[in-house]
């Protein structure tokens, strides 16, 4: 049987997609495990716009069926002046009929998340993406010191969960740190949902 792991995550310049995926490849070292990526829609500052069924580009976006279906989630997203993106945020406070059933209840999360600098917020945007997962009753996952590239990391990486440095033009690819300790966080929690299961 397989575990499916749900990444769902929210990027605007194509950072957090890219972290998204070393962690899709983190969870699929895991025999018997697979990754969903999924995505949120952009979100209107003006008024209540409809997106595309389709995304142009990237993951399809999330469904209620894909929270369901999930044995654990990896969320992402870019951090806004210390916390999730406001589209992610926008996803999560419709999640309240999920809330009400219990539909995450039990299962183990991770997250993630990219900055322009490295004092930019990083870990409060992890632990305000934390919030609402630990009201969905969820078991939160980070990132051992065990992983050595926590200890001499000089860009992204933190024990709350991935992440990444992207410069303030997004000019900065992902280290080869960050993608080990994206592919790290992906394998760990994909570790624990196959232990829960």
């Amino acid at each position: 049987m397989t575990t499916e792991v749900l990444v769902l995550y929210y990027s605007h310049h194509g950072s957090v997609c890219r972290m998204a995926q070393q962690i899709a490849h983190g969870i699929e070292k895991v025999a018997g495990c697979q990754a969903r990526l999924r995505t949120v829609a952009k979100i209107s500052s003006v008024c209540e716009a409809t997106a595309e069924t389709i995304p142009e580009n990237g993951a399809p976006y999330v469904e209620a069926q894909d929270l369901s279906e999930c044995a654990a989630l990896a969320l992402g997203s870019p951090t806004r002046f210390g916390n999730m993106a406001a589209a992610m945020k926008y996803f999560f406070d419709g999640t309240s009929e999920h809330w009400l059933n219990g539909t995450l209840s039990g299962k183990p999360a991770a997250v993630f998340t990219s900055s322009a600098s490295l004092h930019g917020g990083q870990e409060s945007t992890l632990l305000s993406m934390m919030l609402p997962l630990l009201h969905h009753g969820m078991l939160i996952v980070g990132i051992p010191y065990s992983e050595q590239d926590l200890l001499t990391t000089t860009t992204g990486g933190t024990p709350y969960g991935a992440s990444h440095v992207t410069g303030g033009n997004n000019q900065l690819g992902l280290s080869e740190e960050e993608k080990r300790l994206c592919r790290a966080l992906g394998q760990r929690l994909a570790e624990t949902a196959r232990a829960l299961t």
